[in-house]
């Protein structure tokens, strides 16, 4: 199968992808392309990123055989763990990867918006390490939902915006930020925090996170002789999804699983399942699949994770939907519960509500018994949602 592995020189994948941004960020960003090819490139900038990545955030993160789990399911399933990552989750690959590039640049602060906190985790530390300084803005609602990590982004010495307008959730975070950075932008780096928002901010995410898919594919092979059966992923904005999918993408016997949130079901505002059920449409200055309304109007998205909680969805990943490299299918709240706690009690590690999408989807193929073999790429930990989803247990017993 033929498929794009890099935009076009205008940053669209197929139909997808491009900058609708104001005329005064337009050189701006032709600067932040420019930079970004440059430095991806530069022995001394990979040098200092390679080594950042085997010494500070402790890469190569393993992949592991959930013996317990595969046992119960019968089907044999593998963890990418990025929850053993410096802070918890993928996103230190991307964001150590943005600071270095902004201090290059010549910027004196990183912005960015987060939703489960991950991300503004991440780029707190990777700003404490380099000696910027950093604005996170989020959601009302996660703020009091995520309460650790927005402690921890206070610790590390960034400043923690609560975003109390419109739904308060990841969306106008993303929204505030960008109003900030339109004034701001000549001291400033927008480093976002997945494969979305204008060219060339999915490309450069895109490329920091490949580097989970290439040390999984080879993991794989030295612990099994062969490539995974299929590989699953949640798919949020999608970073954590494209970061894996990047070490099998060109082998056709690998088949490749996005899982969306359902939530709470298909009806409109309960869902963030954006490839499933959005309509081509553009947000925060890209052209992707959004939820839409009847009226064209962006709307509301829900999921029991906040990081998986935005109306729509990288580009990238509408364009392989489109030329159907990869399968995306969707995983409900109440699904992704029941596998926090399976692989809490199987196998004694807590995911992230994120990534519990992920393992439901796995558990849910193996009970299908069509591979002998799934790859899970568990993207973080769940230390910050204990506290919610032990809250949602105390609150059903109640109501009995």
């Amino acid at each position: 199968m033929e498929f794009l592995d890099t935009p076009d020189k205008d940053g669209f994948y197929g139909s997808f992808g491009g900058a609708f941004v104001p005329e005064c960020l337009k050189t701006e960003f032709k600067k932040i392309t420019a930079a970004f090819l440059k430095y991806k490139d530069d022995a001394e900038f990979n040098a200092d990123l390679n080594d950042l990545y085997a010494h500070y955030v402790g890469r190569p993160s393993p992949v592991y055989f959930a013996k317990n789990l595969s046992r119960k399911h019968g089907t044999d399933i593998y963890l990418k763990r990025e929850d053993l990552n410096h802070t918890g989750a993928h996103k230190i690959n991307h964001c150590l990867g943005e600071a270095l590039l902004a201090k290059r640049m010549g910027k004196k602060k990183i912005i960015a918006e987060t939703g489960a906190g991950q991300h503004g985790v991440a780029l707190a530390t990777a700003a404490a390490l380099t000696g910027l300084e950093c604005d996170i803005y989020m959601g009302a609602i996660d703020v009091d939902k995520e309460k650790p990590n927005v402690d921890r982004m206070q610790l590390l010495g960034a400043k923690v915006i609560s975003v109390a307008g419109g739904t308060r959730t990841l969306k106008d975070a993303v929204d505030a930020a960008f109003e900030v950075y339109v004034k701001t932008y000549p001291d400033v780096l927008y480093a976002i925090g997945s494969v979305v928002g204008p060219h060339p901010f999915p490309m450069m995410v895109e490329y920091f996170q490949s580097i989970v898919g290439k040390e999984a594919r080879v993991q794989f092979e030295e612990l099994t002789g062969n490539l995974p059966e299929c590989v699953v992923a949640c798919v949020g904005g999608g970073s954590n999804a494209l970061g894996i999918f990047n070490g099998f993408l060109h082998e056709p016997s690998v088949k490749l699983f996005g899982v969306e949130p359902l939530g709470k079901g298909t009806a409109l505002g309960s869902h963030a399942a954006s490839i499933t059920y959005g309509k081509e449409g553009i947000l925060h200055g890209f052209k992707n699949l959004v939820l839409q309304d009847e009226q064209g109007n962006v709307a509301d998205a829900y999921s029991i994770a906040s990081g998986l909680d935005y109306p729509g969805v990288g580009p990238k990943h509408c364009y392989l939907k489109t030329v159907g490299r990869v399968c995306y299918d969707t995983v409900s709240d109440d699904e992704a519960l029941d596998a926090f706690y399976e692989l809490s009690r199987t196998e004694g590690i807590i995911p992230a509500l994120e990534s519990a999408h992920a393992v439901a989807y796995a558990v849910r193929l193996a009970k299908e018994k069509k591979y002998r073999n799934i790859l899970v790429n568990l993207s973080g930990r769940g230390d910050k949602d204990v506290e919610y989803v032990l809250g949602l247990k105390r609150n059903v017993s109640e109501s009995k």
